[in-house]
């Protein structure tokens, strides 16, 4: 039995775990409000809110929500949570503020877009960032607008902004931040409940577990598909995952999924992309991990998508893939209460062909922290700056004294069949004083180490004079 908050009714069902959100949400509940669009996590018109009760804010706990595609959501990642669809940001007999906003700028278009619009941006209010442009745009950077119509959006944005900075102080979806976004037309009255009600949900017994698994009702408990987020699994195999056997495998919340153990930084393999941009542990050894984050998806992706299956999935393009292979990650599978260790390095045998067994589950990964000397890069060149996959992407740790360097570790995407760890370049780097000569050396090996391939994303050549100029980004930084 899968128990959650759908708005402001609770939903105890024993539908297929498997199943998407959007598909439970509209022919089970006859919410048709969010709207089938891509089905692949790109256009938005999906959108919901997730909200998972923190029990360790400052605030001795609080509600959190977040923006997910609902079209890659596995329904039994619902499980203790509260579900909120755009019926459930109706006022009884008035548009609420986000909503009148949008229909003052012009915001609504041909309408197909602007329920997830509507969500997104209510996920903005219940956030505890500061009411300004950039992060008022940063939370609809999964939604599209088909018919083009943003400066009004973004006009609809300032506009919701100007309301939000009459709160008295808190933010967030604290109690009192609840109470008052329901009082001044944000949210209909239930929101301010809520907390109550999770917490009650939230002490039943098949709440109380750090992780929950489920599976298929009629099917055989042998094999599993381990399912963390959805994002490449629901858009690869959307038939064949309606069905599956699954067992779901999710952080709960409240501890953190990213830890330090000496000089070792442990990430949870179920530990999302956004809660890796989020962690000050990250923060610290990585000053750029927001910018370099902000190439990974769009923010409901990376609400969703976790570390785990951005590896798993092993994409020859995958970023965080291609982050991990420079640091020399270890990842740790578990089976059978049985672990053991794989460097990442020797993970991927093939195109999609992994050391690993097929019941293994990637359960942590762990990494040696950079230290002050070394320098952590990572670039994606893709035909949007923003939202796409990488034509080409890199990452390197670079250690020089001087011209001298001392420390090169380097991995490249879209030039193999394989997420690929420029083993030799990086050795012949290492070691080396930087010149011309050199860089034309470096060139030849790094050349004849890729073998990258003309597709949709670009030629091979194109993607062989990418990496050149990449790779001496990293070696001569500007």
């Amino acid at each position: 039995m899968i128990r959650f908050l759908l708005n402001d009714r609770l939903i105890e069902t024993d539908a297929l775990s498997s199943t998407v959100m959007l598909d439970f949400v509209r022919y089970k509940q006859h919410l048709t409000g969010t709207k089938t669009g891509c089905r692949e996590g790109d256009c938005g018109a999906c959108t919901v809110l997730v909200g998972e009760w923190q029990p360790n804010e400052p605030t001795k706990g609080q509600m959190r929500y977040r923006s997910m595609t609902s079209c890659l959501m596995p329904l039994g990642n619902a499980q203790g949570k509260h579900i909120v669809t755009v019926e459930g940001l109706n006022r009884p007999n008035a548009l609420n503020v986000v909503q009148q906003a949008m229909v003052d700028e012009g915001g609504t278009q041909c309408g197909f877009c602007t329920v997830g619009f509507v969500v997104s941006l209510a996920g903005h209010c219940l956030s505890d960032k500061a009411p300004n442009t950039q992060n008022g745009l940063a939370s609809i950077d999964g939604n599209i607008c088909r018919c083009t119509g943003y400066k009004s959006i973004e006009r609809a944005v300032d506009r919701i902004n100007t309301a939000l900075e009459q709160r008295p102080g808190h933010t967030g979806a604290t109690s009192d931040n609840l109470l008052w976004l329901s009082q001044n037309d944000f949210l209909p009255d239930y929101f301010a409940e809520v907390p109550q009600r999770m917490l009650a949900l939230l002490e039943q017994p098949d709440n109380k577990h750090a992780r929950q698994t489920y599976s298929a009702n009629d099917a055989p408990p042998a094999a599993p598909v381990f399912v963390g987020g959805g994002t490449d699994l629901y858009v690869q195999r959307p038939e064949g995952m309606r069905h599956a056997t699954v067992q779901h495998v999710f952080w709960p919340g409240g501890e953190a999924p990213v830890w330090q153990e000496d000089d070792m930084i442990c990430i949870d393999g179920a530990c999302t992309a956004e809660q890796l941009q989020e962690s000050t542990l990250m923060q610290t050894h990585f000053p750029n991990l927001r910018a370099h984050m902000k190439l990974v998806s769009s923010t409901p992706i990376r609400n969703m998508g976790t570390v785990a299956g951005n590896l798993i999935n092993a994409s020859p393009i995958g970023d965080l893939t291609i982050w991990f292979l420079a640091l020399n990650a270890q990842a740790v599978f578990a089976r059978n209460n049985v672990r053991r260790i794989v460097p990442l390095r020797e993970l991927y045998r093939g195109y999609k062909t992994l050391n690993k067994h097929p019941d293994d589950r990637l359960e942590q990964l762990f990494f040696r922290a950079p230290t002050p000397a070394q320098a952590f890069h990572f670039e994606k060149v893709c035909k949007r700056t923003h939202l796409d996959i990488a034509s080409v992407n890199v990452a390197g740790v670079i250690e020089q004294e001087g011209d001298r360097i001392v420390r090169a570790e380097l991995s490249a995407g879209g030039v193999a069949p394989v997420p690929l760890y420029l083993a030799r370049t990086s050795a012949f780097l290492t070691g080396r004083e930087i010149s011309d000569t050199v860089l034309e050396e470096v060139n030849e090996i790094l050349q004849q180490e890729i073998a990258p391939i003309s597709d949709v994303r670009g030629s091979a050549e194109y993607k062989r004079l990418l990496v050149k100029q990449l790779i001496q980004l990293m070696i001569i930084p500007e």
